[in-house]
């Protein structure tokens, strides 16, 4: 009789095989999705100034020459921003190294008095009528670049985890 019996899996290795494959499964649609919403930066986009909230001009070829550069898009009317924005933030705070870009965010006034507010004090480029947005392609916010010696290296969008932005820095950094 106990040979005849079929031996199953314990529960739990069936549950972690499920598990497994769902986390595989998730990952590949993440990674098509981010190669799709990927934006694609004109020529002569990492040299091209930019004018941020204090008034400071710079490039994305001059800010990410000596440590890669997290280029976050966002705005203040975007749900998963308020999420990911205080994650910029602190990382910022740490001593990475960030530029934002707001978009479609009200004007500078309005900007500064917002992030003032939230207590946001990164390097903020004001994309006030989103013509930025458009010429890079960036159609989702939160949208996320990596930018090393002027290249793009990666990019991703939606929600990140302080740990996620982090550890993709470190990659791009080695």
């Amino acid at each position: 009789m106990a040979e005849d019996a079929v031996v199953k899996a314990p529960r739990w290795r069936r549950w972690g095989k499920e598990a497994l494959w769902l986390l595989l499964m998730a990952l590949v649609i993440s990674t098509l999705l981010d190669l799709w919403r990927s934006p694609t930066l004109p020529a002569g986009a990492m040299e091209a100034p930019f004018t941020l909230q204090d008034g400071t001009t710079t490039s994305l070829a001059e800010q990410s020459r000596d440590k890669p550069l997290l280029v976050y898009y966002w705005a203040s009317w975007c749900g998963v921003c308020r999420f990911t924005t205080p994650t910029v933030e602190s990382l910022w705070q740490e001593g990475e190294n960030v530029l934002t870009v707001a978009l479609r965010s009200g004007s500078d006034e309005q900007l500064r008095a917002g992030m003032a507010k939230k207590g946001l004090a990164f390097p903020t480029h004001n994309d006030e009528r989103g013509d930025l947005a458009a010429r890079w392609q960036v159609g989702v916010t939160p949208t996320f670049l990596i930018i090393k010696d002027g290249t793009l290296v990666s990019s991703t969008t939606g929600w990140s985890s302080w740990l996620g932005l982090k550890a993709r820095l470190l990659w791009v950094g080695w």
